[in-house]
C-alpha cells in the first residue's frame, strides 16, 4: 500500500482506470461520461495477485470515508478504522478449510461455505454501527461451493439500501453466471514493469537491481513481487525450481521418471504451480533470447545461463517444450493422473549434456 496518505488519493498502485471509474461513481458531478449509479455489488476480477483485494479495499475506505468530497481523507473516524483493520461496518469472507474443528483460513485449499452464506446473509440485514453503510468483500469467489454461491443469490440481487457488496475472483468463467449477472465486473489487468519498480522502490524501500528484477518475474503482480519481498523461502524456491530444471536437463530418463513419480507422492499444489511459473519464464527467457530480444528477459541475474541454453538448445525444442508446460498445467488444474502428467512433463524437457 502506498505509504503517502493524500486526501482523495487511493491507497492503490496502478489501476488508475478502475480507481477513476469508481471515483465517478462516488461523484458523479464530476464525471466526464455522463452520470453514473452507485452499484450494490462489484465484482473485481484478475489474475491472482494482481491486486484484487487492496483495490476492493480501497473502495470500501472511500465508501465509508466520511468526507463525500475527498474520499478517502484518512483523518476521519472511518478511515482510521479501515487502517486500523477495525471497521465495524466492513467484513471479510474468505475461504477456509476445516482442521480440528475451527474454521482456519486457507486460500490455496480453502473453499466459501454454506454457514459462512448464512452469516452473511445475517448481517447485511442488520443497520451499520458506524454511518451510513455496511462494505461486504466477499474474497475468492471461484472458490466457493455450489451451496454458498446459491444462497446468496438473494442477497447478492437485492440487498438493503445501506449494504454494498463487493466479490474477487480470478475469472467470470469461473463462477455462476447468475453470479456475475448481479455484479458490475471490474476486470484488472497486470501493471506496466515501471510501475511495479517506482511501487517497490516507494512502498518498500526496495533497491532500484532487486525492484528491477522482481517487476520482471512478477507478470505484472505487484501483489507476487510484495510476497518475495516479505517471505524470504519465496525467493529461496525459486531458485530450487532453477537448480532442478538445471539438473533435470543432464540426466537419463530413469532417473526422470524417479522424480517425476516423487513429485506426484509428495504432491504439494503450490509448490509444484510456483515450479511451472519459474520453468515458464525460463524457457520464454531462452526464447527470447534466441530471438534477440533478450532485454525483454525476466530472469536478469540469471543471463549468462539463459544465454548458454539458447545457444545449445534448438528453438523449435524451445518452444515445443512451452506448450507441453502450458498443456500440462491444465491437466494438473483438473482431474487428471498426476503422475502420468508429470511423467510427460519430464521425460519432454530438453536434453543438454553438459548443462552449465
Amino acid at each position: 500500500m502506498p505509504s503517502s496518505m493524500i486526501p482523495g488519493e487511493w491507497p492503490v498502485y496502478g489501476h488508475t482506470w478502475a480507481v477513476r471509474l469508481l471515483q465517478s461513481v462516488l461523484h458523479p458531478e464530476t464525471a466526464t461520461a455522463g452520470n453514473r449509479r452507485l452499484s450494490h455489488a462489484y465484482l473485481v476480477l484478475g489474475a491472482p495477485q494482481v491486486g484484487k483485494t487492496t483495490f476492493a479495499r480501497a473502495f470500501a475506505m472511500a465508501l465509508l470515508c466520511s468526507d463525500r468530497q475527498r474520499a478517502p481523507c484518512y483523518a476521519c473516524r472511518s478511515c482510521q478504522l479501515m487502517v486500523a483493520n477495525s471497521h465495524p461496518d466492513f467484513r471479510i469472507l474468505q475461504p477456509t478449510a476445516r482442521a480440528d474443528k475451527e474454521f482456519v483460513v486457507d486460500r490455496q485449499k480453502g473453499e466459501l461455505r454454506a454457514e459462512q452464506a448464512e452469516t452473511l446473509i445475517r448481517d447485511v440485514a442488520l443497520r451499520p454501527m458506524e454511518g451510513a453503510r455496511k462494505v461486504f468483500l466477499i474474497q475468492d469467489m471461484h472458490l466457493a461451493n455450489p451451496t454458498f454461491a446459491n444462497k446468496i443469490l438473494k442477497t447478492l440481487e437485492e440487498p438493503p439500501a445501506h449494504a454494498i457488496l463487493l466479490v474477487t475472483a480470478r475469472h467470470r468463467a469461473e463462477l455462476l453466471p447468475t453470479i456475475v449477472s448481479r455484479c458490475q465486473a471490474i476486470e484488472l489487468r497486470p501493471l506496466d514493469q515501471p510501475v511495479i519498480v517506482a511501487a517497490l522502490q516507494h512502498g518498500w524501500q526496495t533497491s532500484a537491481q532487486e525492484a528491477d528484477l522482481l517487476a520482471r518475474l512478477c507478470g505484472g503482480r505487484l501483489g507476487w513481487a510484495v510476497d518475495q519481498l516479505h517471505t524470504p523461502g519465496r525467493r529461496e524456491e525459486r531458485i530450487q525450481h532453477l537448480e532442478l530444471l538445471w539438473r533435470l536437463l543432464g540426466v537419463d530418463r530413469l532417473e526422470r521418471l524417479r522424480i517425476a513419480n516423487e513429485m506426484a507422492t509428495q504432491r504439494d499444489n503450490q509448490r509444484l504451480f510456483s515450479m511451472l511459473e519459474t520453468w515458464a519464464s525460463w524457457w520464454r527467457d531462452v526464447l527470447l533470447t534466441q530471438s534477440e530480444c533478450s532485454d525483454a528477459c525476466s530472469n536478469v541475474d540469471q543471463r549468462d545461463r539463459i544465454a548458454h541454453h539458447a545457444q545449445a538448445i534448438d528453438q523449435r525444442t524451445v518452444y515445443d517444450y512451452l506448450l507441453t508446460l502450458k498443456r500440462i498445467e491444465g491437466y494438473l488444474r483438473h482431474t487428471v493422473n498426476a503422475r502420468l502428467a508429470l511423467d510427460v512433463l519430464l521425460l519432454n524437457l530438453p536434453t543438454l549434456q553438459q548443462p552449465v
